[in-house]
Parts: C-alpha cells; structure tokens; sequence
C-alpha cells in the first residue's frame, strides 16, 4: 500500500513569518538601528543624510580616516598590487604587502610578530577558540564586547564570568580554577577588553597580569578602543604599552578601524603565538585576505603614528588634550556619567553622557540632530535600564570652538529635557 507522505494532519508553515514579526518587536519596543546616510568622507565636519553636522559619534579617534597619507598609500597599493587578493592567505593571497603590514604593526607594538585578519570582530572569533581544549577554563569579565562573548560561545571550555574589573572576583574564579586542576594541567585564559565600549573605562590590565601570573593564567586583552589612544608619553601604542606589560601580556588583538581610519584587526604576541594562529584559526584560513589598497592605508597609519618617522604627527596628544578638555567641562555643566570615565586619569576617547531613560536619550539625539551635532544614543538593553547615554567619541580633529559648541548645546538641551 502506498502510505501518503504528506499526512492527514500536516501543519503548514510560513518559514519567514517570524522575520516580519521580530522587526516589528524591534521596531516597537525603540531597539532598531536607523541607518544613517554618511555622503562625506568620515571628518569632524560631515554631511548627513544631506544636513551639515559636527560628528560626535565615529570611532575615527586620531581623524585619519581621509588623512592625505593614508589615501596616498592606499592609491600606491593598489596601483602595485591590484584591487583584490585573489584568495585567502594560507593559499594565494599573502601578499608582501600583508607582510609589511604585519612587521610594522609588531614594531609600532614593540612585540615579537604579529598576525592579520579581516576585522577586529573575526580575529577575536577565530583565535579564542584554538587558545583552550574542552576542559579548560575561560574566565571572562562581564562586560566583555559581543566579539569576545562570541569567541568564547564557540568552545567547548568551562567558561566563568568575573564582576566588571572586580580583581576580588577575578582572584575568586581563578583560584576555583586552580583548584578544580590539582596537577596543573589545564589552560586557564582570563579574557578583558582593554577600554570597555560603553562607559570609556579601563581594565585594570597590571592587576590582571599579576593574578594571572599567580595563577599560571595565559591574558586575552581586546584593545580595540585603546589603540592610538593609550599607551605611555602619548605615543598610542595602546594598553599593554600603558602599563609597560609587553611580554607579560600573551595575547593583546588590536583594530584598525577606530583610531588608525581603516579596517581589519590584528594578533600581536610571540612568535610562537603567531606560528600558532596563523595554522589555527579558523577565521583567518579561510577568510579572504586584506585588499592591498586596505593594507597599503593601515600602513600609512602606523607610519604618521611613528616618531622616529619623518611624517610622525603629534595627533595622539591633540586627542589627548580634547578628551581631558572635554570631560572637565561635561560633569562641570551638571551631566553624571561614570566616574572612571570621566576622569583625565582615565585617558579614554569614549565619553557616555548619561540621560536615564531610552526616551531621554533618543530625544536628545534628535534635538542634537536639530542643533548641527551628529551624536547618537546607547539604550538598554545595550546598556542598563535608567542609564540610556549619547556616547561622545572624541576626534583629534575637534577644535576648540567645535568643543566648546558641542559643550554649549549638552548644557541648553540637558536643561531642556530636566535631566539635571
């Protein structure tokens, strides 16, 4: 007897239904991203969605991103080497360019080697996984970026969270560690962004290094918004170099799409670290590599940023004296906002001006909108209820006038909204 496949009671089902009614939820419950329409290049003065704005709001710290060096740069590679790779790097695609790139990125961290990948997000999803075997430890800070969190999601370890730059919670959780593994022969990795994207503070990467040395702890730090930003005498080598910890820190992944103006991450470390990821990780064999133009750019960064170079710019200390300027002035007008990161202590580019409510917030920005500043607004559940913030990036472009305007209107429209 041929039975009927299909069945008496078969249910039918839309498949795509649930896209429509999620985006929907989104929309209404105020978590959509609007896109913005950017129709200049990424500067402090922008054209946005065809209105004249001050750009409050790009990651672009050190304003390099059309910096005439790096256009040149990018224009030689591409004359040289072509638009495209042509295939990933293990096969056909490692170029000599990728080469200096990843020599000059070791030196400007004064590190032993370093490794690229296409973004700051995929170097982070591809090395964490190959660092730990299923029975080992991750021990990761609780507000950690989405990058890291889905790194560690992707193995198959005993994964632990520590209360944000808690040292006391950090030291519990490693000593839960050394205890479960008596003979010592499981990898722990304790994991920590250097500067935390939305309140603008930092690890506290020196006690970190400690315990972990204690412990026999191998250090994860994503410094995506610490480098050009931090580091000692302003030179922007970032938070390892802050600290002075270049070679007590076994692992530090840095991006080029914030202060350096461009794109794509990188692994920097031992050799021995490099040997290892370059044969590893996953996301760097079997991802495309840089286009050269790409390569050619993050070059031209690296070398404005070098002292030693005839094209050297003080750009780090310019952004340096903004923030400073900047924060003073803000918890002067009134706004509260997270004390670490509004301290000159905490050296940071992020500045989150707290406005409470998700309501509060989106009115801001769109009174900003109104008065000529382009800043946009971080609302839980991104960020704790009653703590929706504008998070201000700083700019080494910024001018005094253009702080001081930008100052100006926070302390008309806070009053305005009754937010102090």
């Amino acid at each position: 007897m041929k039975l009927d496949c299909k069945g008496a009671n078969m249910v039918k089902r839309n498949p795509t239904a649930f896209l429509k009614e999620e985006y929907q939820k989104i929309q209404a419950e105020g978590r959509e991203w609007v896109h913005r329409k950017l129709e200049t290049p990424s500067e402090t003065q922008v054209v946005v969605d065809g209105q004249e704005l001050l750009m409050l709001c790009s990651n672009n710290y050190l304003n390099l991103s059309n910096h005439p060096h790096l256009r040149k740069r990018a224009i030689e590679a591409v004359e040289k080497y072509g638009a495209g790779s042509g295939s990933v790097r293990a096969i056909a695609g490692n170029m000599a360019i990728h080469e200096e790139w990843e020599r000059k990125h070791a030196d400007f961290k004064e590190q032993e080697a370093s490794i690229v990948w296409m973004s700051g997000f995929i170097a982070n999803e591809g090395a964490i996984p190959p660092l730990v075997r299923r029975d080992d430890f991750i021990i990761s800070d609780q507000l950690n970026h989405g990058s890291i969190i889905d790194g560690v999601r992707l193995t198959k370890t005993v994964r632990t969270i520590y209360d944000h730059v808690d040292m006391g919670s950090l030291e519990d959780r490693l000593r839960e560690a050394d205890a479960a593994d008596p003979n010592g022969e499981k990898r722990i990795l304790v994991i920590t962004d250097g500067v935390f994207s939305m309140d603008g503070d930092m690890s506290p990467l020196d006690e970190i290094q400690k315990l972990s040395e204690e412990y026999g702890a191998m250090i994860f730090v994503d410094d995506a918004h610490g480098d050009g930003v931090l580091g000692r005498d302003k030179k922007g080598k970032g938070i390892v170099d802050h600290f002075g910890l270049q070679g007590k820190v076994q692992v530090e992944m840095n991006t080029y799409s914030k202060a350096m103006g461009v794109v794509g991450g990188a692994i920097v470390g031992s050799q021995d670290l490099v040997n290892f990821l370059r044969n590893t990780g996953r996301s760097y064999l079997l991802s495309g590599s840089q286009p050269p133009g790409v390569a050619g750019a993050a070059i031209g960064s690296l070398e404005l940023l070098d002292p030693k170079s005839e094209l050297f710019i003080p750009v780090v200390e310019k952004l340096l004296d903004n923030c400073n300027y900047f924060k003073n002035e803000i918890v002067n007008i009134g706004f509260n906002h997270p004390i670490t990161s509004a301290s000159a202590e905490c050296p940071t580019a992020i500045v989150p001006i707290i406005c409470g409510e998700n309501e509060v917030a989106t009115k801001m920005s769109s009174r900003l909108m109104e008065e000529g500043i382009f800043a946009l607004p971080i609302m839980f559940p991104m960020v704790p209820r009653g703590t929706a913030r504008i998070r201000v990036m700083m700019n080494a472009g910024l001018t005094k006038d253009d702080l001081n305007l930008a100052l100006g209107t926070f302390e008309k429209l806070g009053k305005e909204l009754k937010i102090f």
